[in-house]
């Protein structure tokens, strides 16, 4: 059975961060949906549970970075073309993010990202298959 993952971020406005990542094209999985989280679903065994702040507070005894400040994670998807990537960044754009460095070509490997509405880094990369054994 392959491992499933599941990033736990939190944010400040659920209904905000559920209608920016809705227009990046993430569904949502209305079974674990309320007023204070939501688990998006990134691929079949990949999912973000979005978390109010109130309610990531439950599982940690740390006090909450302000990812605008301060970097807690990068979170790094993969995707299908050079094309894709872009696309995305542009959707995160459009839809009230912003990107945080100039696209990064490697040749074999392609990387751009953007920051979403709390903070958070996403990059979005892609791999020549070939560079891949």
């Amino acid at each position: 059975m392959a491992k499933k993952i599941f990033v736990n971020l939190p944010v400040k406005n659920l209904n905000q961060s559920v209608d920016f990542f809705t227009k990046l094209g993430f569904n949502f999985n209305p079974q674990f949906t309320d007023e204070s989280a939501t688990s998006m679903i990134v691929s079949e065994d990949i999912f973000v549970m979005l978390l109010t702040q109130d309610k990531f507070k439950i599982f940690t005894p740390k006090a909450i970075c302000d990812a605008t400040k301060n970097t807690e994670v990068l979170v790094c998807l993969s995707s299908e073309s050079r094309e894709a990537v872009d696309d995305m960044v542009s959707k995160a754009i459009a839809a009230g993010g912003k990107t945080y460095n100039d696209p990064q070509d490697s040749g074999f490997m392609y990387v751009h990202g953007f920051e979403d509405l709390d903070g958070h880094i996403w990059e979005i990369m892609y791999m020549e298959p070939s560079a891949v054994n």
